[in-house]
């Protein structure tokens, strides 16, 4: 099974919008033609001339990483830079290039999400969410179609509140109108006004779903000409954002949370600050360098916190009684490439997908030979 890589993107995009992704990011397509057939890809944190090597040898011609190829501007293909040398290679080769970076940090099921997962927390919520990436969408419906309208809404992803969804507020009112020559009005004649029995329907749309939102409501709504608004909300979208908290089902020392990061990571070592004798209940997590949300998660709870590239000043500043760890940008955020995986599975049976087995992780452990 092959489709082409514009439609696999669109797909993909469908669950990892583009517009979750951080102001200063890149992420998304990196180098491909979208018109050219894809069925086979090779899944990497990052990408390395031997990542491209690899997916060549295996007939992968769509490689899907977490870290963007281009991060910042290309000023010249030179075979200087790794990025450089990585474009020309992937165009010679003919090999595609996306990238899922904050995107998918952004995603509530992404990054953080399967962290926290392979911890053992439980009511996972995220920590810091997206605002400015809701709006409310608004129609008038006749009476009769309303029932229609807000199904068809629904389905294309409308009305979610947290934990809840179909959701929408309904008034009912009186519309007016008067058609005029070379009109099909749904009631009433032409020249004449007209007074209807109407619904406002109000509902939450995310940015990525508006399109696809007001398409389905146009689809069904009877009227030739649908009065409708769009309202940017700031509101807080917890179905997205960065970082993640949830429970330990049994409180644990700090000591035994500390040998479980030692466990799923690999690692030989774990830097930590606080004290690993305290009690640890609440954890809260953050994929790559996450250290930025260190105050956010104290200010929810949490015991410990668990990320990436901390620095030495940030140990020394973190909240009284917290205990901080830092388990490695590379292994914070390996796990979420099984995500991307059983998604694409799901979605393309027929896909042959591949991990990458190229070490790309640039952090060794003097003593240590480093296997994963």
């Amino acid at each position: 099974m092959t489709v082409t890589l514009g439609e696999f993107v669109r797909w993909f995009e469908e669950l990892i919008p583009l517009s979750f992704q951080e102001d200063y990011d890149n992420s998304g397509l990196q180098v491909g033609d979208p018109s050219s057939e894809t069925g086979s890809v090779l899944l990497t944190v990052d990408v390395t001339p031997e990542v491209i090597e690899e997916a060549v040898s295996y007939g992968c011609n769509l490689i899907l990483s977490h870290h963007p190829l281009i991060f910042r501007p290309l000023k010249r293909l030179a075979y200087g830079s790794n990025s450089e040398v990585c474009v020309a290679a992937a165009l010679k080769s003919g090999v595609a290039v996306y990238s899922a970076h904050t995107s998918f940090d952004n995603t509530g099921n992404g990054v953080s999400r399967i962290l926290a997962e392979k911890i053992g927390l439980e009511r996972i919520r995220v920590i810091e969410p997206l605002r400015g990436r809701l709006f409310k969408l608004v129609t008038f419906v006749p009476e009769a179609y309303a029932g229609r309208v807000r199904d068809a809404l629904f389905a294309a992803g409308a009305g979610h509140i947290g934990n809840y969804d179909g959701c929408s507020f309904n008034v009912h009112g009186e519309g007016t109108y008067r058609a005029g020559e070379g009109a099909d009005p749904f009631a009433g004649s032409i020249g004449e006004s007209h007074t209807e029995p109407e619904v406002r329907i109000e509902v939450i749309v995310p940015v990525h779903l508006k399109g696809a939102c007001v398409s389905a409501m146009l689809a069904v709504h009877p009227y030739e000409e649908v009065a409708w608004d769009l309202i940017p909300l700031d509101n807080d979208y917890h179905g997205a954002g960065a970082g993640a908290i949830g429970a330990l089902p049994v409180p644990l020392a700090g000591a035994a949370l500390l040998e479980t990061l030692k466990q799923i990571t690999g690692l030989p070592v774990i830097r930590f600050s606080g004290n690993p004798a305290r009690t640890v209940r609440t954890v809260a997590v953050c994929g790559g360098a996450g250290s930025a949300l260190i105050n956010a998660a104290a200010h929810a709870g949490a015991d410990a916190f668990i990320t990436g590239d901390i620095k030495y000043h940030t140990f020394t500043e973190a909240p009284a009684g917290m205990l901080v760890a830092d388990i490695g940008h590379y292994e914070s955020e390996k796990f979420s490439l099984e995500i991307l995986f059983i998604l694409i599975q799901k979605k393309f049976p027929n896909f042959a997908l591949r991990f990458s087995g190229t070490a790309t992780n640039p952090i060794n452990y003097y003593g240590y030979d480093k296997t994963d």
